[in-house]
């Protein structure tokens, strides 16, 4: 047979299905190959020789193709099926692809902080090997979804056939989970994220969790916090107003810190500026999407609860209330909400060719432009300037510092960890905390700088730490509760010019014992208050770290 154009026509291989077969066919598919993950996970301490390994992983399979299939008949209709069996397998094909990579888990935390990702990030998280990836598992199976011809019904057999479907497949789930409910509930119980490893399950669930608490908090206005907050006593008489820089560390660890005893000296700056060094620091969580908002909220950790931290308000509102001049300068991806309705600078939108390359700035970008600043404001008024930094954000830790802090050679200068051996990996981020160091030590002398306008003073903190590889973990983001320590101590120091620590009355001998013993990111919210004097009835004393080291009359 020939065409109009005379051409011959060739006939495309298609075939007929049910749209419930389509969909039976696609579940398969999704738990035998698009779950590495979790099939390494749960069947990590079976051998493959046990004939109860084989009857566990049999009928863990069919309950969880059951319940995918459920789930997904429920919205598959003739004209949806395709549309949406191919979104699933594109979706899929990237959610393993991470998860194998990077060992994270897809909960509603790590969703949103994937979500919130800016195009910086999203970049370094990219790599050719996942171009292979998802040509085998996601290109392939779309070619054949779309070769399929769905079988035509008229609505009441359709709709007859299809709730035979589900009946039978809640069936046979039902009798697949009585097969594994001992071994699995067991399972399960002693590790209850690995249900964040079952896709695409699990991050539909989380996209519909973190759909939902956003559309909820939109309509919600902000709690406002600490409204009786005001400037207290040690503000009377004195000489000089109040310079304070908060630094938001990013990914830096404590155990590469230099301070805290590592065997490279990574902060050689610091040391020699005396500051006071915490050693043994606990985080919020485990990405910034989490810590960002808990470090700043009177809630934190402790008593953790997410919708209440993003529906309050934070330190900084409190903070501004009292009559500080708050400035959140930015060198990351924003405030998280932190500083909402207060004055905030991106500083990539003002780059400077000796920092940037025209797609993300170097940390020191932070500094820029703050003498011209303050210089217009003539030592009026008492400011709280907080610098969120890249710091070492990865996988490309490389990019994180100048070539000038290319201290720890060879490098891994790929965003492709797995192709560099560990000790690349660790060379490149100990350059960034290398770098860190300067920027924080250049930070302290432009505080000294000002002394003669401004009492001084600086606490840096990192938001959370990284995994470089220790049991096969790389980046940062597990589930607090199995989140390795690794990824939850961070460093943190504090510099205080002497007039500010004299107008205190602070002992700063007292406040270096006090540093050597536990503190989280559950303290920073009353520690800054009880340092700038802001007195409000949300104040805790039993959590500022300071308070025991200040003369009773403050």
């Amino acid at each position: 047979m020939r065409s109009s154009t005379g051409s011959p026509q060739v006939a495309r291989k298609t075939w007929t299905l049910s749209t419930e077969a389509l969909v039976l066919c696609i579940c398969a598919y999704f738990i035998a190959v698009g779950n590495h993950s979790f099939w390494s996970s749960a069947l990590a301490d079976r051998s493959p020789g046990d004939t109860g390994t084989w009857r566990f992983g049999v009928g863990v399979f069919v309950l969880l193709v059951a319940l995918h299939f459920i789930a997904l008949a429920l919205f598959a209709t003739r004209r949806t099926t395709k549309p949406l069996l191919i979104l699933l397998l594109v979706c899929t094909a990237f959610a393993s692809y991470f998860m194998g990579k990077y060992s994270v888990f897809l909960d509603p935390t790590m969703l949103r902080n994937l979500l919130r990702t800016d195009v910086g990030e999203a970049r370094d998280l990219l790599a050719w090997d996942m171009l292979t990836h998802l040509a085998w598992q996601a290109t392939l199976p779309i070619w054949l979804v779309w070769r399929v011809r769905l079988r035509e019904r008229g609505w009441r057999s359709a709709t007859a056939w299809r709730l035979g479907t589900l009946a039978l497949a809640l069936g046979v789930a039902t009798g697949a989970f009585l097969t594994v409910s001992q071994d699995l509930s067991s399972l399960m119980r002693s590790n209850k994220s690995m249900g964040y490893l079952i896709t695409p399950g699990n991050y539909v669930y989380s996209l519909a969790r973190v759909a939902t608490a956003d559309a909820v908090n939109a309509t919600k206005q902000r709690v406002e916090v600490g409204t009786d907050a005001v400037a207290g006593p040690a503000w009377t008489d004195r000489s000089k107003p109040l310079l304070f820089i908060l630094v938001v560390g990013e990914t830096a660890r404590a155990m590469n810190w230099g301070l805290n005893g590592y065997a490279r000296q990574t902060t050689p700056e610091l040391a020699a500026l005396g500051v006071i060094n915490f050693t043994d620091v606990g985080s919020c969580g485990t990405n910034t999407e989490t810590s960002l908002p808990c470090m700043f909220s009177r809630i934190g950790r402790r008593d953790y609860d997410e919708d209440r931290i993003r529906g309050e308000e934070s330190l900084l509102h409190v903070v501004s209330r009292a009559g500080f001049a708050v400035q959140w300068r930015d060198n990351q991806s924003g405030c998280k909400g932190v500083c909402e309705g207060l004055p905030m600078q991106k500083m990539a939108k003002t780059p400077d060719p000796s920092l940037c390359n025209g797609s993300e700035c170097l940390d020191e970008i932070l500094l820029k432009g703050l003498d011209a600043q303050l210089a217009g404001d003539q030592g009026k008024g008492n400011h709280l300037i907080v610098l969120h930094q890249m710091g070492s954000h990865g996988p490309a830790y490389h990019r994180r510092a100048p070539e000038a802090f290319r201290r720890y050679t060879p490098t891994c200068d790929t965003a492709e960890l797995h192709k560099c051996s560990t000790q690349a990996v660790v060379n490149a981020y100990d350059n960034s905390i290398a770098y860190t160091d300067h920027v924080l030590g250049k930070a302290v002398r432009f505080l000294q700088s000002q002394s003669d306008r401004y009492d001084t003073a600086l606490l840096y903190v990192s938001d959370h730490g990284e995994s470089l590889g220790e049991n096969n973990l790389f980046l940062h983001g597990m589930p607090y509760a199995i989140a390795p320590a690794q990824q939850t101590q961070v460093p943190m120091v504090m510099w205080l010019s002497p007039s500010f620590s004299d107008s205190r009355q602070i002992d700063l001998a007292c406040l270096r014992t006090r540093a050597t013993q536990r503190a989280t990111h559950d303290n920073l919210f009353h520690t800054m208050l009880g340092l700038l004097d802001v007195q409000t009835r949300v104040y805790e004393p039993a959590l500022d770290l300071v308070k025991g080291c200040r003369s009773p009359v403050n």
